[in-house]
Formats: C-alpha cells, sequence, structure tokens
C-alpha cells in the first residue's frame, strides 16, 4: 500500500532529523560525543527584558484563547522598528506577523502560484526554498551563486524566456550558507530586473542584523521600486535568539501580504500572545543586544577559522551570519561523502553543501553554536584524523 504522496516523496535534501539520526549512530558505535556545528540554532538566549516580557504575558489567562488578530501593539513595534532602523514607512495591512520565516518560505508559493508557475529559486540556498514550490506545484529554476561571483546572482545568466516566464523569485541576503552580502549595486539590478520582467520579489531578510564589516544591513524596501513588486521577511531567531519562540514577520507590498494572510488565517490562528510579547521587547527594549549578538558570532568565527587553520583546514574569512561556508578536499567525490568521513574520523557533524543545492557540492557548512572548548577539541580531533594533512 502507499502511504506517502508523491510530493512527499520528492523531498530529497537530508533533513536536521536525518543529521541527528547520523550523530546518534555514531555516538551508539564508537561511545564518543559528536560535536555538531550541522543545525544553527543558537545557543545565545535572549535578553532578560524578552524573556521577562514572555513570562509575564504567559501568566495572563487571556492569552491562553485563540489568537485570532495581531494586537495593534505588535503591529505598531514593527512599523517604528522599520521605520527607525531601516527608513521603511509601513501600514498596518503590509505587515503580518509569522510563527517564524519558515512558516512563510513553506507557505507563500502556494498563496502566490498556481500549478505549472514558474519560480526563480538561488543556489545555494536554505532547503525549504527549493522544496516548498514543489509543494505547491510549481517549476524552479535556479540561479548559481559562485564563489568567483561573490556568491552575488548574475542576472545576465537568466536566459531570456526563463525571465519571461518567471512570476516570482526569492533572493536572501546575507545568504545562508554561503554568507554572501550583497551591496545597492545588486538591489537595484534586481529591482530593475524584476522590474522589466514583472517579477515579484520575497527578500528573506533573516541576518541583516549579523554583517560583521561595521555597516548595517539594510532592507529591500528601503530601494526606491522594491514595495511595488515585493515582500520581506525579517526574523526574530538569529537577531534576537528567539529561535524556540518563532517569531517572525512578513512586510511590504499589500497585495502580495493579502493572499498569503488569507491561506494562513484559513489554516491556523496568531502565535501564542506571550511571543508577541517578547518580539515587543526585542524591538522596543533589548538595549545593545543585537550588537554583543553581532559581535560574538563574529569572534566565533574567527575563532573557528583560526582553530580549523592549525588542523589544516583552510576557510575564508565569514562576511556575515552565524555560518561557516567551508570548501572540501579535492580526494572527496561530494560534501555528503566528506561529512560521513569526517563524521566517522573525527566524530565532527557538518551541513553538506549538497543539502543547499548543486553549487553546494564542494562545501560544508558549519553553524557557530558550539563554544570555545568544543571547537577547539574539534580541531584537535580534525588534526589528529589526517583528512587534511
Amino acid at each position: 500500500m502507499k502511504y506517502a504522496a508523491k510530493r512527499v516523496n520528492d523531498i530529497h535534501a537530508p533533513s536536521f532529523s536525518d543529521l541527528a539520526a547520523s550523530k546518534t549512530s555514531y555516538t551508539r558505535r564508537t561511545g564518543q560525543q559528536v560535536i555538531d556545528f550541522s543545525v544553527g540554532s543558537s545557543n545565545i538566549p535572549p535578553c532578560k527584558e524578552v524573556k521577562e516580557a514572555i513570562a509575564k504575558a504567559a501568566l495572563a489567562d487571556e492569552n491562553y484563547q485563540y489568537t485570532l488578530q495581531p494586537s495593534s501593539a505588535v503591529l505598531k513595534a514593527v512599523q517604528d522598528w522599520y521605520a527607525q532602523r531601516y527608513g521603511v514607512e509601513l501600514a498596518e495591512e503590509e505587515i503580518f506577523p509569522l510563527k517564524g520565516s519558515q512558516e512563510a518560505l513553506s507557505h507563500l508559493p502556494m498563496a502566490l502560484l498556481d500549478p505549472g508557475d514558474l519560480m526563480l529559486i538561488p543556489d545555494p540556498c536554505y532547503p525549504i526554498y527549493r522544496t516548498a514550490p514543489l509543494l505547491a506545484g510549481a517549476e524552479t529554476y535556479f540561479m548559481p551563486m559562485r564563489k568567483e561571483n561573490d556568491y552575488l546572482i548574475d542576472f545576465d545568466e537568466i536566459p531570456e524566456e526563463i525571465a519571461k516566464k518567471a512570476k516570482l523569485m526569492l533572493v536572501s541576503y546575507p545568504s545562508n550558507p554561503t554568507g554572501a552580502v550583497a551591496g545597492d549595486d545588486f538591489y537595484e539590478k534586481l529591482i530593475d530586473f524584476a522590474t522589466r520582467n514583472e517579477i515579484l520579489i520575497i527578500h528573506d531578510n533573516a541576518y541583516s542584523e549579523l554583517i560583521f564589516n561595521g555597516e548595517p544591513g539594510r532592507s529591500f524596501l528601503s530601494y526606491p521600486g522594491a514595495k511595488e513588486i515585493g515582500v520581506e521577511l525579517n526574523s526574530f531567531s538569529k537577531s534576537y535568539s528567539m529561535g524556540g519562540a518563532r517569531m517572525a514577520v512578513l512586510v511590504g507590498n499589500a497585495d502580495l501580504v493579502a493572499p498569503y494572510s488569507k491561506l494562513m488565517n484559513t489554516i491556523d490562528f496568531q502565535s501564542f500572545g506571550p511571543v508577541h510579547a517578547g518580539a515587543i521587547a526585542a524591538l522596543t527594549r533589548s538595549g545593545d543586544f543585537v550588537r554583543q549578538v553581532r559581535e560574538e558570532y563574529k569572534r566565533r568565527a574567527e575563532f573557528l577559522i583560526d582553530q580549523f587553520a592549525r588542523a589544516g583546514w583552510k576557510i575564508d574569512p565569514v562576511k556575515a551570519t552565524m555560518f561557516v561556508w567551508a570548501p572540501i578536499p579535492d580526494q572527496y567525490a561530494d560534501s555528503s561523502e566528506f561529512m560521513n568521513v569526517l563524521l566517522e574520523k573525527a566524530g565532527v557533524l557538518t551541513n553538506p553543501g549538497t543539502s543547499f543545492g548543486k553549487e553546494g557540492e564542494r562545501f560544508v557548512r558549519l553553524a557557530l553554536v558550539r563554544s570555545d572548548e568544543e571547537v577547539a577539541e574539534a580541531a584537535r580531533r580534525i588534526a589528529q584524523s589526517g583528512l587534511f594533512a
């Protein structure tokens, strides 16, 4: 008997649960704990203002009823923050709170595309970018992001017939997994390309607070013409360390927010009220917490790269995000093979670049979520394994 739908069987990217299973299997066989860099779940706790706001709100009886609409308080906090941080004015109908950006990344293609419509996807990319349009019955075209081009999409490489057919494009800078950062020139080209070809844009802006060169990240919506053609996702998971609380926002063109709102209000309700209380505290009372988080990830990236270099693994400096995009040795067929060998010989678990697309075959991603002691121990094991001798 057939149990799974074809759309589920068509999901080929290794999930985080698959990586966890590999980790458990290794520990059972060897008795040694795995040093796990595979999942980008921050181990930096939220600031006390956020935790206190969530805890206080969790004691209020009214927060245990269904939340049918976002409160005016959370909408105003987002409006004020976007105006102050990015110089972007948002109307209430241009904002929809989310249970994390992955909620929208999973469902936006369903809200905006019909079966057979074409969506442009970066490669490499966060895995849900590839999976969501397939679940919606849409077609996909992958836009390669290569090291020699600083991992920026080259719009001139997109065939004219593809550009004319495409309805939706997903873009994300700073980029997970590469850590690449896009400048003003890129966004101006993006908006021009999308406008000329009548393509809608989803900009995943999860890491705008985690840029390490001292320049503040910008919003896609801060560029002229952007709001006419697109929306942006902004996450509380990384900047405010609220990953487990699941909070993000979809903002931008009201005509794109509306169908998404209609879909999600049919599927589900709004987030647990205390999460919204925590979000308001994050945006209004967290002080210099974001700066501290950014500096800590920068320090962690530099420490890991230095330690791994001592073990023979040469990795380029990181520009942004909470990840390191590391090349694999030439003798391995692809990053999945290398990941398995690294786990078996060193007890170090990474996320293979093949999880993020064809352009990730020669890389693995390491999340900056381990202590200095664990990083140093991982480097010691890697050196002892001889993989980079």
